[in-house]
C-alpha cells in the first residue's frame, strides 16, 4: 500500500516532461495518489497543454483530468477549483510549482535587476508568490479533514545569485508566503512547507543567465560534488504530502547536494 494511497491532490503546473512537478506528480501516483493537474495558459494554451499531456503519455499515466489556471486572474481560479470541488469533492494535498517571469531580465549582467521595470516586477511578484496566497485559500474549503500544501522554491530566494535578479525576489516572496500560511491555517490541520531544490535541467531553469555556470558550481561546491535530480526532489516531496511529516509545517528544505551549507 502506498503513502499516499486513497489521497486526492492537486498538481500546478507541470510546464513538460522534465519538469520538477512532473517527477513529483510521478512518485505521487506511484505511491497511490488521484491527481488533478493544472496549467498555465499563458503564451499559447495549445502548445502547454500538448506538453502537460506529452508529460502524461511519458510517464504512463493514462487520462487524468487536466484544466487551465490562470493563476493571476481570480475568475480563473475560482472556475478551476469549482472543476476540482466538482470532479473529486475533497482534497487531501496542493502542489505549487510555477514561476513566471520576463526572460529578459533573466541575465546574468551587472545592472539588469536594476533595470526590472514595474510591470516585469509585478507579474513575476504575482504569478510566482502571490498566486500560493490564492491557491492555497481556494484549496483549504476542499481540505476539511487537514492537508499538505508545499511550494518550490530556490536559493536564489535568500542569496543573491547572477542571472536569476526578479525570480529570486518572487521566492523570497513565496517562502515568507509559505511560513504565513502555514500560521493562518495550522488551526485547521493543513501544514504548508516549501522545498529548495538545486537547479535542475527544467524548461525554466534554462531561460536563467548563466545556468551552465550554476549547475558546474554546485559539482564544485556542494558536499555531495554533484547536482541533484527530479526524482530526489520527487521524493521529498512525497514526504511533506504524505502522513510521515504530520508534526512539520512552515518548513523550508534544502535538496541541493548540502550546496546550501557551505561558505566559501
Amino acid at each position: 500500500m502506498g503513502l499516499l494511497a486513497g489521497k486526492k491532490g492537486l498538481i500546478l503546473n507541470i510546464a513538460n516532461d522534465r519538469s520538477i512537478a512532473a517527477y513529483i506528480a510521478d512518485i505521487c501516483i506511484k505511491q497511490g495518489a488521484t491527481c488533478g493537474f493544472g496549467f498555465l495558459p499563458m503564451d499559447n494554451p495549445e502548445k502547454s497543454e500538448r506538453r502537460v499531456r506529452k508529460a502524461m503519455e511519458s510517464f504512463g499515466w493514462g487520462e487524468q483530468w487536466l484544466r487551465p489556471c490562470d493563476v493571476s486572474k481570480d475568475e480563473d481560479i475560482e472556475s478551476f477549483f469549482a472543476g476540482v470541488q466538482e470532479r473529486f469533492g475533497t482534497i487531501d494535498f496542493l502542489v505549487h510549482s510555477l514561476a513566471f517571469a520576463n526572460r529578459d531580465y533573466l541575465k546574468k549582467e551587472y545592472g539588469n535587476f536594476t533595470s526590472t521595470p514595474r510591470e516585469v516586477f509585478r507579474q513575476a511578484l504575482d504569478v510566482s508568490a502571490y498566486s500560493l496566497l490564492a491557491l492555497a485559500r481556494a484549496a483549504a474549503p476542499l481540505m476539511p479533514s487537514g492537508g499538505s500544501i508545499i511550494a518550490l522554491s530556490y536559493l536564489g530566494g535568500e542569496k543573491v545569485v547572477p542571472g536569476y535578479n526578479i525570480m529570486g525576489v518572487a521566492k523570497s516572496a513565496l517562502e515568507s508566503t509559505a511560513r504565513y500560511l502555514a500560521f493562518d491555517l495550522g488551526g485547521r490541520n493543513i501544514r504548508v512547507n516549501t522545498i529548495s531544490a538545486g537547479p535542475i535541467k527544467t524548461l525554466s531553469a534554462m531561460a536563467v543567465g548563466g545556468i551552465d555556470d550554476m549547475f558546474a558550481h554546485v559539482e564544485r561546491k556542494a558536499p555531495l560534488h554533484r547536482n541533484v535530480d527530479g526524482d530526489e526532489v520527487g521524493k521529498t516531496a512525497l514526504y511533506l504530502l504524505s502522513d510521515l511529516s504530520s508534526g512539520m509545517t512552515g518548513e523550508n528544505l534544502y535538496v541541493d547536494g548540502g550546496f546550501f551549507s557551505v561558505g566559501l
